[in-house]
Order: structure tokens, then C-alpha cells, then sequence
């Protein structure tokens, strides 16, 4: 569903009128039963300097992975993005994507971190979650044209309601699919979401995506968010910042996210930053058994 609103010429940190809302009951309803949403031209209004904030974290840490440069051969990550920008950190504070955020997450949601991407190729069909009944969201911003033949994200809508048939099939079978159903990934029955830059998608961390036929350049950057966690599950909150070890990262956020936070934006990154403690000898420990940290 390619979601409709009103651009108007709203900058970001400008608190948002009642025009220039984004989600509506509609859009929410499309979001539970399908599991995704796209905006198109979004944040076409800034996207000039996010692509320039985006080159800027790049050059900063080498052009690519780990500080190498990116050669077109293999995915590039950096983890957290968004965080080591002061712009691109003012993001979480857009009220457009405050309207998405708080509709779908409550006006309590976590930031839960980003990353940064030069992709490389195919992507094949998973999910980036599916253990936990506290909805999981990613923000994704495409900086470059892609088409259903050049590397755009495709979805299964559905499939992210995990414990229905059909979802469990596909998380059981869309590996295999060449063997089993005789079509190859790219063949699979999908939503092809074709962007431009400036085009934002939205969907559950559950929701199956790929991409296929992609070169060795798109850059994408993505935003986490969830619902905050209940006090008596915070324990399941930490189990899952446990993941960002393999990116050797010593706290969930970057210090420029946390040190140009305002009360509102606090407000998102209060939780995590109260159960992230223990992540610094996680990521000790897995740069001793890592040659170089995770690229995804």
C-alpha cells in the first residue's frame, strides 16, 4: 500500500497540524493485516541533505566495512547510523515520523538502534525477528532509484502473523522454494515496493522481504522501533540487545544521538539506555572470536 498524505512543506522538528498527519485508520488497519506500509516522497523534501549526512558517516569511518573501503563485492554495514549524525539523528524527532511511530507503537515506543548499508546483490527471503508478541517495526529510507529488477524490497504481505499456516509454511518453505515449489526466490508470489529517493517503507520485523537483481551500491539506511517493553519483561529486552555484540558496538546508541536528545526524543531511548549496561563485554567477547564485526 503505497500510503497518501499531504507533503505539504513540513520541515523537520515542526510540531505537525492535523492536515499533515500521516496514518489513518485505514493505513493502521492495512499495517496489522498485510504487515507493511510505503510513503512515497516522504522525506523528498530533505532528502538531499540525508543523502549527504549518509556520505558524511561513510567517509568518517573509511567509505565501507570496518573501515575498508567499499569495493561493490559485499554488503557494507554500520552500526548504529543514524546515531553519529546530528541530522540524521533528528529523524526520530520528524513529526511525520512521529505520526507513523506513535499510531503503531504507542507514544511510549523505543528507538531501538539503526544501521547503515551499502547493499551488494540479492538479498533472499527472511524475517529480522520473530521470537517476542511486542511489535518490532523497521523504518527503511532508500537513497537511490530501484525497481523490482535492480534490487528493490519486495514483501509477502501476511507473513508476518506468525502461528497462522500460512506464515509458518513460508518461514518453513521460502528458503527452499527452488526445490519445492519450483521457482526461484525472485519468482516467489511478492509485493515489488519500486522506490525513489526520498520513498520510506515501513514494516513488521516478522513480515518476509527481499531484494533480487540489485548492484553493488544501494544505499539504504534503516530505524528499529518497537513497543516498550512491561517492566516485568524487561529481562526479554535485554536478551535482545544482546544481538548488537556482533556488531561490536559498546552501547545501544551512538553518543550523538544521546547527547543532542531533548526531552521528547529521551523519552524513546530512556529504556534501552537503562538495560544496555552489560553490552560492552558482550562486544568484547565477540571481537575476540570475530575477524571483523557483522555486516547484517
Amino acid at each position: 500500500m503505497w500510503a497518501k498524505y499531504n507533503m505539504g512543506v513540513l520541515a523537520m522538528n515542526q510540531h505537525p497540524s492535523k492536515k499533515d498527519q500521516i496514518l489513518t485508520d485505514k493505513h493502521i488497519n492495512f499495517f496489522q493485516t498485510f504487515g507493511y506500509l510505503a510513503f512515497p516522497g516522504l522525506v523528498k523534501n530533505c532528502i538531499e541533505e540525508i543523502q549527504q549526512a549518509f556520505d558524511k558517516v561513510w567517509q568518517k569511518h573509511g567509505g565501507g566495512h570496518n573501515g575498508k573501503t567499499h569495493e561493490g563485492k559485499a554488503r557494507s554495514c554500520i552500526v548504529p547510523f543514524i546515531d553519529q549524525n546530528e541530522y540524521l539523528c533528528r529523524l526520530l524527532d520528524d513529526p511525520r515520523i512521529l505520526d507513523i511511530s506513535t499510531k503503531l507503537l504507542g507514544s511510549d515506543f523505543n528507538y531501538m538502534g539503526s544501521d547503515g548499508n551499502y547493499y551488494v546483490g540479492d538479498t533472499g527471503w527472511h524475517s529480522d525477528g520473530g521470537n517476542t508478541d511486542i511489535l518490532h517495526i523497521k523504518i527503511a529510507y532508500y537513497l537511490d532509484p530501484l525497481s523490482r529488477d535492480t534490487g528493490c524490497v519486495r514483501v509477502i504481505p501476511g507473513s508476518h502473523h506468525f502461528g497462522d499456516q500460512y506464515a509458518d509454511l513460508l518461514s518453513r518453505d521460502v528458503g527452499s522454494s527452488q526445490d519445492l515449489w519450483q521457482v526461484g526466490g525472485n519468482q516467489v508470489p511478492a509485493q515489488a515496493l519500486e522506490t525513489e529517493p526520498g520513498d520510506v517503507v515501513v514494516f513488521n520485523h516478522k513480515t518476509k522481504h527481499a531484494s533480487f537483481g540489485g548492484g553493488g551500491w544501494r544505499r539504504m539506511f534503516t530505524m528499529n522501533l518497537c513497543q516498550r517493553y512491561p517492566e516485568a519483561r524487561v529481562q526479554e529486552l535485554r536478551d535482545y540487545l544482546n544481538g548488537g555484540a556482533r556488531f561490536w558496538i559498546d552501547r545501544a546508541y551512538g553518543q550523538t544521538m544521546m547527547e543532542t536528545a531533548g526531552p521528547e526524543r529521551t523519552r524513546h531511548l530512556e529504556q534501552v539506555m537503562a538495560n544496555d549496561g552489560h553490552l560492552a563485554e558482550l562486544s568484547r567477547q565477540a571481537r575476540e572470536r570475530m575477524d571483523e564485526p557483522s555486516r547484517g
